[in-house]
């Protein structure tokens, strides 16, 4: 049976970007409807124990976030009423008008709020709001992933890897340019659409990433695993629904593509004992196969718009690994040229590593450690425990196991992932068993 706290901590990972959406919609301010959404989620922790869990969550959630939001805007209006009061008191002879008084939105105007029963399109509101051009780009993802999923800014700075004081600020100035601004909490028009939507794909697939990222490390021994696994699955229901409002947007049906096909593995990605598993290490029967032939169909419906883009690149990409039975059965070939395809148009260091891995599987470790050797000095790599990793992989296939496992070591000293940490552990104590064993 499901305890009050859990169904709470579960509300919060399905709900809490649904009822900050829905009061955002309706009061104008974001700050105001975090601050409503917050109480109304303390308010569950308190009541739901005693009376019980209601029948719908998410519904309770809003109303109560909602009567928070309009006792607070009628707080406001009576002091602002007290203020515009005492102003004209302070000065009855000179008879000056004075406009100080109410502002924002009538609390009484509230109370019939309704379309409680639409969280998606507030979702999709609240998506677009945050993702608005007025915003700069990091504030826009930034914002989005603290508010549709409820991510504290110390987890969206860890994100971003940058200070939380600089994700505080960033979070502080896009909230100030939506109020300045007077960007409204909608869905753009179909004429502004097109212009928005790499914005929020962007967002979507970073958020995707966040949670996916979570499948690869051992759910029940790092903190929030399974909450930060759960952000996965909203990118994805996300994704539907962004791709249902663009049905003439290729790579919005690209993106999600991309999200099935890729998690369609997150069983596989870790084993029992908590090492990540590589791509060619997963058990393909765990992978789900209804996600796939979704994914698959998705795809070929955008490919057949014959406008290709990143996100479609990413996801045929992901269809040849998801259609071969075995690693060695991938069309290996293919997925280098494909690669060779998105760095043309993404040219960025990660990319270009992944490309590596793509060589060596074609032409072999010798061909993958060249490029690689070119990627070496990049210094957006420089604290990426891939680069590494990868090199160790490809010098120990080359026969220089000392070398390899220096790079092990190397890798080691960079990675901020548990399940990956296991990975790399697992792979130095094999490498260096095989040394002993051979001496």
């Amino acid at each position: 049976m499901t305890t009050p706290a859990a169904a709470v901590e579960d509300a919060f990972r399905t709900e809490w970007g649904r009822v900050l959406g829905a009061v955002a919609r309706h009061v104008g301010d974001l700050d105001l409807a975090e601050e409503s959404t917050q109480e109304a989620f303390a308010t569950a922790l308190r009541t739901w124990g005693r009376d019980g869990v209601p029948e719908r969550p998410g519904a309770w959630l809003t109303t109560t976030a909602r009567r928070h939001a309009i006792d607070v805007l009628r707080r406001r209006r009576t002091e602002a009423d007290r203020t515009a009061t005492a102003v004209r008191l302070a000065a009855p002879l000179e008879g000056a008008a004075t406009d100080v008084g109410p502002t924002g939105h009538d609390p009484d105007d509230l109370d019939g709020l309704g379309d409680l029963d639409d969280p998606d399109g507030d979702l999709l509101r609240l998506l677009y709001t945050c993702c608005h051009p007025a915003l700069p780009l990091e504030g826009r993802i930034a914002l989005t992933l603290r508010s549709l999923t409820g991510m504290t800014t110390a987890q969206v700075a860890r994100a971003f890897l940058v200070p939380e004081a600089t994700m505080a600020q960033r979070l502080v100035r896009a909230k100030r340019r939506i109020k300045a601004t007077g960007i409204t909490f909608r869905v753009p028009p179909a004429a502004l659409r097109a212009e928005r939507t790499g914005d929020v794909l962007t967002v979507l697939y970073l958020l995707f990433t966040e949670g996916y990222d979570a499948w690869a490390e051992p759910a029940t021994d790092v903190a929030g695993g399974t909450d930060r696994r759960a952000l996965a699955g909203d990118a994805v229901r996300l994704a539907r629904l962004a791709a249902r409002l663009l049905p003439d947007e290729p790579e919005a049906g690209g993106l999600l593509a991309l999200l099935l096909l890729q998690h369609a593995r997150r069983d596989a990605r870790n084993g029992p004992d908590g090492v990540t598993r590589t791509l060619a290490e997963q058990d393909r029967s765990l992978w789900r196969r209804d996600e796939i032939a979704e994914g698959l169909r998705v795809l070929d419906d955008a490919l057949a718009v014959r406008r290709p883009g990143p996100y479609q690149v990413q996801a045929a990409i992901a269809a040849l690994h998801a259609r071969a039975a075995s690693a060695p059965e991938t069309d290996r070939d293919e997925v280098l040229a494909l690669y060779d395809v998105l760095l043309g148009m993404t040219p960025t260091p990660v990319v270009a590593l992944n490309r590596a891995v793509a060589v060596a599987e074609a032409h072999g470790p010798a061909a993958g450690l060249a490029v690689l050797d070119d990627l070496a000095g990049d210094p957006a790599l420089g604290s990426y425990h891939l680069l590494p990793a990868v090199r160790a992989e490809l010098l120990a296939r080359s026969g220089r196991p000392d070398d390899a496992a220096a790079a092990l070591r190397t890798a080691l000293g960079l990675v901020d992932r548990e399940g990956d940490r296991r990975l790399l552990h697992r792979r130095l104590e094999d490498l260096t068993g095989q040394r002993n064993d051979r001496r």
